[in-house]
């Protein structure tokens, strides 16, 4: 129909020109422009497909349910060419953008299909593919205290395709602490050569999916979950990390975010629906890291709410887990990067912001599909150190029953930010080595406390040399004890080579040789280009992590607690610590002395651990500086220093 010529055809009519429009031709009008701007057909205009999530899937997982975005949705009927997939579930948004689509794929073989969707004004079709999983080979191993992780921030660590660092509408500038600087997938498997050689054998690298904002180079803001993000490369440059990683026999660790999305992401002005996020753009609670409100049965509502219901930031928008499709949408987001990347491991950011029924429900499904994947919540607010009794509220394995109900989060561990707070007060901060004990002491509110992934720092905190006080020797000594702990250890990119930085985002600095042009001589990658004090730092990180390898009893052992006063701490690692050496075990002694002075330790063996042992083997330390005895051991332990003994 042609629109105008009818509208001017009606108005030019010789029966009413010059003359007010009789209301029989005003209605007739009235309806000319309803149905031209309706469409060709009047009220349908035929549907169209923009993009499906997820893009892909696999015969073998569970049921899908598919949102399909496009225009004209609405009284849309969708049907499946050429598969034995069945649509079981439609759900369409009344503006006609989104459609929610559950599959039955039970009966389906792997191949692509033609998905049609067909109105009154017509059809359109968009191909879909279901693809067979891989051999189980390929699955996730899961990381554990066998392992030493390394954190990655992608954007800050090396710049691998130079080609990738100007995208349309972002900020590329080195000189700006707030916008993007070039590091990207490639410059990671660029330097795999250095992490190995460092000793550390899992990766954990920050969210790469696509943040289409000028200052998002951190990943935390995604615009689309299932794209990577230009400034990071493609899929393939992710696999091909993967790869890289396993072929060494090294693992990989992605970081989830399913507690909010980024500013800039469509649905924040199109949800696909009401009750998609807490609140609008416009009107919302901003979040509150109170995490004792979670705890506690009698916290009102409110208090509850201002945790679970907030937009992070102020600023960016808080799924609404409890809607079961936006549930559904976030599971399956994981279970496809986890199935197309076969990552070994997840980090789950702002994990107690995010209900514990869904974590619940998010860990029983991965768990079903991927036995040996292995998670670590962020319970972290950054504001007061968090006590192990609140940080354990949050660990799977047990069921606590907080404010709502009795729930098990499924997490593999938390990680251990109680131990973050105490190393650095007892370094830096002149606080007793008791206090160290202390934490140790409160192991058993843990359901696995061997599993704690244990740090000095992150992307979110202060660098450790940037504390009043800190120098080499405090971070060395900080290492020694963080690589000897039970727990996992993870090294944030950077405090290896003693790297400074304040304060997000000073804290996120380049990585030394990196990134070209050089300003400097500098590459903390290669030896012979690494300053005087990051050789000294990296040289020692790297013996220590030789050290720990090496030793399966610092892998895996169990911990107990010796002794300790304000300067100094001893605690043993073994396999099995309900018996001494008698019963044919090794021990791993340790002794810390964060003092300006050498310490003499005096150490009564009778009822520990370390019951019958007789022989000793200095493995860090001073040969001659231990004297074993029947019922007792003396060691000499240097001014901030480590002793480590095994015994038999």
């Amino acid at each position: 129909m042609d629109c105008s010529r009818h509208i001017a055809g009606t108005i030019n009519d010789s029966s009413i020109r010059g003359k007010h429009l009789p209301s029989n031709h005003i209605l007739s009008l009235a309806l000319l422009l309803l149905l031209c701007a309706a469409g060709p057909l009047g009220f349908a205009q035929a549907p169209v497909l923009s993009k499906i999530d997820p893009p892909n899937w696999w015969t073998q997982l569970p049921d899908p349910v598919l949102l399909v975005q496009g225009e004209h949705l609405q009284r849309t009927q969708f049907s499946i060419k050429n598969s034995d997939t069945t649509i079981d579930l439609v759900r369409t948004s009344p503006n006609g953008h989104w459609a929610f689509l559950k599959l039955g794929i039970k009966s389906a073989k792997p191949g692509s299909f033609l998905l049609e969707a067909r109105n009154s004004a017509g059809a359109t079709s968009i191909s879909y593919t279901l693809a067979a999983r891989e051999k189980p080979a390929a699955n996730p191993q899961g990381f554990s205290s066998q392992d030493a992780m390394y954190l990655i921030m992608t954007d800050r660590f090396a710049d691998g395709d130079p080609s990738n660092n100007r995208q349309p509408g972002m900020t590329y500038d080195r000189n700006d602490p707030h916008a993007w600087h070039g590091g990207d997938l490639r410059g990671i498997r660029q330097h795999l050569d250095y992490l190995q050689d460092l000793g550390v054998n899992t990766v954990w690298i920050t969210p790469v999916d696509q943040n289409r904002e000028p200052d998002s180079y951190h990943g935390y803001g995604t615009t689309d979950m299932y794209k990577v993000d230009e400034h990071f490369g493609t899929l393939a440059d992710l696999t091909a990390l993967a790869n890289d990683l396993h072929v060494r026999g090294m693992k990989l660790v992605l970081d989830i975010v399913p507690n909010h999305v980024g500013p800039a992401h469509p649905w924040v002005e199109d949800s696909p629906t009401p009750d998609w996020f807490h609140g609008t753009n416009a009107q919302h609670r901003l979040a509150q890291g109170n995490f004792r409100a979670l705890m506690d049965p009698d916290t009102s509502a409110r208090d509850r709410k201002d945790v679970l219901d907030g937009w992070f930031v102020d600023l960016l928008p808080d799924m609404n887990q409890e809607n079961p499709l936006a549930a559904q949408y976030l599971i399956q987001n994981t279970i496809w990067w986890v199935q197309e990347t076969s990552a070994d491991g997840l980090r789950l950011d702002t994990f107690p912001y995010v209900g514990r029924q869904f974590w619940h429900d998010f860990h029983a499904q991965l768990t079903e599909i991927f036995p040996h994947l292995t998670t670590v919540g962020e319970v972290f607010n950054g504001t007061f150190a968090m006590p192990p009794m609140l940080n354990s509220f949050f660990a799977g394995g047990v069921v606590r029953s907080g404010g709502t109900t009795d729930i098990d989060t499924g997490l593999y561990t938390p990680f251990d930010y109680p131990f973050f707070s105490v190393i650095r007060d007892v370094t830096v901060r002149n606080a007793p080595m008791t206090d160290l004990a202390n934490l140790f002491r409160q192991d058993s509110v843990y359901p696995h406390p061997d599993r704690l992934v244990t740090l000095l720092g992150s992307h979110d905190t202060k660098r450790f040399m940037s504390e009043p006080g800190a120098t080499p020797e405090k971070l060395l000594l900080a290492f020694g004890i963080l690589l000897t702990t039970r727990g996992t250890p993870v090294i944030y990119s950077g405090d290896e080579i003693g790297m400074a930085g304040g304060e997000d985002p000073d804290n996120r600095r380049d990585h030394p040789g990196g990134f070209e042009p050089q300003e400097s001589s500098t590459n903390a990658f290669l030896p012979a280009r690494r300053s005087t004090d990051e050789a000294s730092v990296h040289d020692a990180v790297k013996r220590l992590l030789a050290l720990r390898n090496g030793v399966k009893e610092l892998q895996q052992g169990r911990q107990q607690l010796v002794q300790s006063d304000d300067d100094t701490i001893a605690y043993v690692r073994g396999l099995s610590l309900e018996h001494g050496c008698t019963a044919g075990q090794q021990r791993v002694l340790v002794l810390a002395n964060k003092s300006a002075t050498a310490r003499k330790l005096n150490i009564e063996m009778n009822e520990t651990a370390m019951e019958g042992c007789t022989r000793s083997e200095m493995l860090l330390g001073d040969q001659h500086s231990v004297q074993v005895s029947s019922h007792s051991i003396s060691a000499n332990v240097a001014p901030l220093g480590l002793t480590v003994v095994q015994l038999r």
